[in-house]
């Protein structure tokens, strides 16, 4: 419930101005992606500046989520053998229960 409250008041008002800023800048913007011949029409494009805002904050997320992925790799490898350790230790104290059920008891030698 919690999440829900704070994802509505970060996420809503961070809708509002992208789309403000969507509404603001319906101009064409030139992108080009040859630096020493900017009027290279093979190499520039035209859009509106939204478009190329949008492209970007996507462009950067992805590219974020991949660094941060990659980073969290060892916690993960960490994770997987501590699990696979845990059921080892479940199935050695399984068969050690079972293995004591089934010895009879012996009289102790006090």
């Amino acid at each position: 419930m919690i999440n829900r409250v704070v994802a509505v008041l970060i996420l809503v008002p961070i809708a509002i101005i992208l789309i403000a800023l969507s509404v603001a800048n319906r101009g064409n913007a030139l992108f080009t992606i040859d630096p020493f011949n900017p009027g290279n029409p093979a190499l520039s494009y035209s859009a509106p500046l939204f478009v190329w805002l949008f492209a970007a904050l996507i462009i950067g997320l992805v590219l974020g989520s991949l660094v941060t992925w990659s980073n969290q790799g060892k916690h993960r490898k960490l994770a997987r053998q501590r699990k696979l350790e845990a059921e080892m230790l479940r199935k050695e104290a399984r068969k050690a229960a079972t293995e004591t059920a089934s010895t009879p008891n012996l009289p102790s030698l006090h």
